[in-house]
C-alpha cells in the first residue's frame, strides 16, 4: 500500500463532500433549465462532442485504473483515478456549457431504437446523479489510507461509475444526429 495523503478527518470529508455534491447537483438540475440565447462563433454542440469524448477517456482510465489496481500498482492506480475524477470535472462543466449555449435536443428515433434510448438515458440519468458523493467517498477513504473501506466503496462505485461514463457515450451516438 502506499503512505496516505490527508490525515482522516471524517467530519469536514462529510461536510465537503455533502455540501459539493448538492451544490453539483443544484447546478446541472437549475443550469439545465436555462438556455442562453447567444451567437458562439462555433457550433455549441461541440461540447457534446466533448462529452462523449471525456467520458470514453473517463471510461478507459477506470478499466485501467482497475487492471493497476489489480495488479498492486497502488501509485499508478492513484494517478489513474484522480486523472479520472479531474476529467469528470472537465465533463460536467463541459455538460454545463452544452446545456446552456445549446439547450435540449429531442430524440428523434422511432421504434424498438426510442425503447432502447430511453432506457438507457432514464438509467444514466439517475445514477449519473448520485454517483458523485460515491465517488468522492471513495477517493476520500483510499487518501486517507483506509484502504479496506475503499475497496468495500469501490465494489459499488467502479461499476457504477464505469456504467455512467460508457452510457454517456451511447447516449451521445444516439442523440447526435438530431442536433441542430
Amino acid at each position: 500500500m502506499i503512505t496516505p495523503t490527508f490525515k482522516k478527518n471524517d467530519k469536514n470529508a462529510k461536510l465537503f463532500i455533502y455540501l459539493v455534491s448538492v451544490i453539483v447537483f443544484a447546478a446541472v438540475v437549475i443550469l439545465n433549465r436555462i438556455q442562453l440565447k447567444v451567437e458562439l462563433p462555433f457550433n455549441p454542440h461541440v461540447f457534446a462532442t466533448a462529452n462523449a469524448i471525456i467520458n470514453s477517456l473517463v471510461a478507459v482510465l477506470l478499466l485501467a485504473g482497475l487492471m493497476a489496481a489489480r495488479q498492486q500498482k497502488y501509485t499508478l492506480h492513484k494517478k489513474i483515478m484522480l486523472a479520472a475524477i479531474v476529467l469528470s470535472v472537465l465533463f460536467l462543466l463541459s455538460y454545463i456549457a452544452h446545456h446552456l449555449f445549446a439547450g435540449e435536443t429531442a430524440f428523434g428515433g422511432v421504434g424498438a431504437i426510442r425503447i432502447v434510448y430511453f432506457v438507457i438515458l432514464f438509467t444514466h440519468i439517475p445514477l449519473a446523479g448520485i454517483i458523485l458523493p460515491f465517488i468522492l467517498f471513495t477517493a476520500y477513504r483510499a487518501l486517507i489510507g483506509e484502504y479496506e473501506a475503499h475497496k468495500k466503496l469501490t465494489r459499488i462505485t467502479w461499476p457504477i461509475w464505469f456504467y455512467v461514463a460508457v452510457t454517456g457515450v451511447i447516449v451521445y451516438w444516439m442523440i447526435s444526429p438530431y442536433y441542430s
